[in-house]
Formats: structure tokens, sequence, C-alpha cells
């Protein structure tokens, strides 16, 4: 263990140098310690090696960049603590970030929206703190927003950290502010893959969580959105019904009778046997929200409940919040 104290105590004092090229070597074998033995990992935090990955974050080389994010991303899945209490982190990140469609290396932005999801996969405080970065939430919906331009791969883990952010009911008022509902919706009219339209409606059921989301939701007919995936005759997957399901079940709850009958109206053509299939044939907790969602559709309820409903990681990206499930770069 001390040659390995030794080796990255060197790497990280190669971080400092004048030459660029001995920067770039030194972050390309961090991130490979960092990747393929985690017992190093805590050894390159302590070591000091946090700042440094920091401030390479706003280089213009993009192999710097790219090392650093990544490194940072590995260092994320166990070395939580020390990265939210470096100072500037969080900044960098969101620089990268902000910058997806200009100066920022792709790979980079990939890393850095996936790191934000690691380090809030486990840790409810850190919700807080990062969704207080609006900087950090705008620049995630801009990559939802311009989904055409970016990576699938970055596209996935911005819905994840947006994901993580909007389990703090507090954010999801923020995440609507900034648009976040549209974007979400013309993720699922128009781009249709799979993965992408699951994991949309993960963040979709989350946000729905708020009073802020009703109006948002009527101005894309997002409600219509999601009964259209609950017909069966759409070929949605389980997984994307079960997220719609929870979706209107938290739009009910938050807004009472008056969006109980939009549901209704709305699920009366297709959507009824969806939900019913979910109550059959889904998970246990996709079951219990398709049974509440349907007392509400055929009047056994009324859909005003104490408070919103809570979705926790196996509601929509289930093993996804683990922070063992977190790939290392």
């Amino acid at each position: 263990m001390e040659t390995k104290h030794r080796t990255v105590r060197t790497l990280v004092s190669k971080l400092s140098s004048v030459s660029e090229r001995t920067r770039i070597e030194a972050l390309c074998e961090l991130r490979q310690m960092s990747k393929q033995d985690p017992e190093t990992r805590p050894v390159i935090a302590e070591s000091g090696a946090i700042p440094y990955l920091a401030e390479t974050l706003y280089s213009s080389s993009h192999p710097s960049q790219e090392n650093a994010t990544a490194t940072l991303l590995n260092l994320s899945i166990t070395e939580k603590e020390p990265i939210m209490s470096t100072r500037g982190v969080l900044d960098a990140l969101a620089h990268v970030i902000s910058h997806h469609s200009s100066t920022s290396a792709p790979a980079a932005v990939q890393s850095a929206a996936a790191t934000i999801h690691s380090l809030l996969s486990s840790v409810d405080d850190y919700r807080t703190v990062v969704g207080s970065k609006r900087e950090i939430v705008y620049a995630l919906v801009d990559i939802l927003r311009c989904h055409r331009s970016s990576p699938p791969r970055t596209v996935k883990d911005s819905l994840k950290a947006l994901f993580a952010i909007a389990l703090h009911p507090l954010n999801r008022g923020t995440m609507v502010q900034f648009s976040v509902v549209p974007a979400l919706f013309s993720l699922i009219v128009n781009d249709g893959r799979v993965g992408i339209v699951e994991d949309a409606t993960a963040v979709i059921a989350q946000v729905a969580g708020c009073e802020e989301s009703i109006e948002a939701f009527r101005k894309v007919s997002g409600v219509g959105v999601l009964a259209d995936l609950l017909d069966l005759a759409t070929g949605s997957s389980m997984r994307t019904r079960e997220n719609a399901v929870s979706a209107l079940l938290n739009l009910v709850r938050c807004g009472g009778d008056a969006v109980a009958g939009d549901v209704r109206d709305a699920v009366a053509f297709g959507a009824l046997d969806g939900i019913a299939d979910v109550r059959d044939k889904g998970s246990a907790k996709g079951k219990s929200k398709a049974t509440e969602l349907m007392k509400v559709m055929l009047g056994n309820g009324n859909g005003n409940g104490n408070g919103n409903v809570v979705f926790n990681s196996g509601s929509s990206f289930g093993s996804l919040m683990n922070e063992d499930s977190v790939s290392s770069f």
C-alpha cells in the first residue's frame, strides 16, 4: 500500500507542472488507477488531487478536461464527502456542463453529468446543496433541450442527475422554473428511444410532485401524453407505464379534484387498460400506485392526500440510484 501512496503523491505533484504534457500524462494515470483499483481512490483524495482536478475542468485542453472529469467521476463512487467538501468542485462541474454546446469536451460533459448523479446517489443532504446551484440545474435542463445535438449517453446521464436532484421536493419548483417540463415531454414526443423515454418519464414522475408542475403540464398537454403512453396500443414498456402512473397520481395528489377531472378525461380512451395492466402485472410499487390511481379514476377517491406521493429509487430509476451501480471511466 505504501507503494501506491508514493505513486499517487508523485502523480498529484505533477498536476501542478508547467508542462501540459506532464499534466495530461499524470491525469491519464490517475484516471486509470481510480478506475481499476478502488483502493487508490481514498489515497488520491487524501493526496490533494481534488482541487487540481477541479481547476483542470476550466482548461481549454480537451484531453485534460476529459481525464480530469473522468477521474472525479471514478472518485465520486466512494469519495463523495471529500469531493463535496472541496471548495469550487460544483462550480467547476457547472462550468463544464454549462458549455456543453460550445467549449467543453463532449466526453467531459457526459462525465460531469454522471458525477452529479453519482454524488447524489445516496446522500440526501447533497441534493439540497446541488439543487441550490442553479447553474447546474439550468445546464442539465439545457442538455435535454438540445437533445438532438447531445450524445444519447449525455442525455441519459443528465436525466439521471435531474432525477436525483428532484428527489428533494424543494428542488422541483426550480426545475419547473427552468422549463424542465417542456424539455422532458419534447424528449418523449420527439426522441422515442425506449431508454430515453423510460428515463424521461422517471424524472416527470418526480417533477409532478410539486404544485408548480400543474400549469406546466397543462401547457404541453402533459396529461394527454402520459395517457397515450398508458394506452397498450402504443407498446410502451412496463417501466414507462409505471412512471406514467406515478406522474398522474402525483399530479392528482397536488391538484385535487380539478386535476383528477382532467386525468379522468384523458384516460377514458384506452389508458384505463394500461393502468389496469400495471396494477395486475407491474412491480410491487407500480401495482400499489396503479391501484390508487384506478380508484381515483373510477370515482372511489378524490385525489386529495396529505402531501405528495414520494417516489424513491425503486419506483423509476431503480438501482441506478445505488452508488455501486455507477460506472467508472
